[in-house]
């Protein structure tokens, strides 16, 4: 049996072809994972900024029963107002 050009090509072209679909999947693939890496990562973001977002909230509290007054009730009432913004999203 002799290999002739056209199935030295046809080999070559197979071979290329698959050669394509795994690089392809294999992209594909560690898209997906690079992904769900960020939205885990934007999860907890999102949890420390609510963290803080309520510590902020009570610092100001805080302030306002000492008796400070005008920015501090100001900033608490954006920053109530945003929150319920958020929760009815």
């Amino acid at each position: 049996m002799y290999l002739t050009l056209q199935t030295i090509a046809l080999i070559l072209t197979v071979t290329t072809a698959a050669a394509v679909l795994v690089r392809g999947y294999n992209r594909a693939h560690k898209f997906v994972l690079r992904q769900e890496e960020q939205d885990g990562e934007l999860k907890a973001i999102k949890s420390e900024q609510t963290v803080l977002v309520y510590g902020v909230l009570a610092c100001l509290k805080g302030l306002k029963e000492q008796g400070c007054d005008g920015p501090v009730t100001e900033a608490i009432g954006r920053i109530e107002k945003h929150i319920n913004v958020q929760a009815h999203q």
